[in-house]
């Protein structure tokens, strides 16, 4: 693959930027009666969803390169993702707190932030020893999500989006063993480690 074409899909499908991506599917192309917030106002969750799963956890990012915590934002090093890695989780959990406290939330988005608050921390855990691909983690996460979504809400038709996942999912996969950044192993086990996360997850919560 094409170094360029690669460095684009690592950056266009970034894993602080999954979260918004997932739930803007879920407001917006879900079936309307399957949310009960408003249509009207979901923007205003998206953009909050934003901000605490991309904007702070960036930021905390940039906060730790001027420190020199890290010495990149790819954070290459192994030793150099727990921090990030730490912190991005906390942000995380806290946005999944704010959706459970909140009645006017659905349970089901609750559901899948604390998933991905659960995919983060085990990243984060996973870095101490090993570097495991947090793109693979985050699409494998997705994918489970959507499935999971498909076996509650068959009528939503989301084997189309299924079917993208995958696709996207094999491109990234492929763009960040191309830029070498990860081994197949790190790549595979991640995708497969978030896939059975949220799978499992899904089993026994939905």
């Amino acid at each position: 693959m094409n170094r360029s074409l690669a460095r684009l899909l690592s950056v266009v499908f970034h894993p602080l930027l999954l979260p918004t991506y997932l739930f803007a599917f879920i407001l917006y192309f879900l079936p309307v009666a399957s949310i009960s917030l408003p249509l009207q106002s979901r923007w205003i969750v998206l953009s909050m969803i934003f901000f605490t799963t991309f904007i702070i956890p960036g930021l905390g990012a940039f906060a730790l390169f001027r420190t020199g915590f890290i010495d990149s934002y790819e954070m290459d090093r192994r030793e150099q993702r727990s921090k990030p890695l730490l912190f991005t989780g906390i942000c995380y959990s806290v946005t999944a707190y704010l959706f459970h406290r909140e009645p006017v939330f659905d349970h089901l988005f609750y559901f899948v932030m604390g998933i991905i608050a659960a995919s983060v921390l085990l990243a984060w855990i996973v870095s101490f020893y090993w570097k495991i691909s947090a793109h693979g983690i985050g699409l494998g996460g997705v994918l489970g999500i959507l499935l999971a979504l498909h076996k509650v809400l068959p009528e939503a038709g989301l084997l189309t989006p299924i079917l993208a996942t995958i696709i996207v999912s094999g491109a990234v996969l492929s763009a960040r063993l191309a830029l070498h950044a990860h081994t197949p192993a790190q790549v595979y086990t991640g995708f497969v480690a978030g896939l059975l996360l949220v799978l499992t997850a899904a089993g026994i919560a939905l």
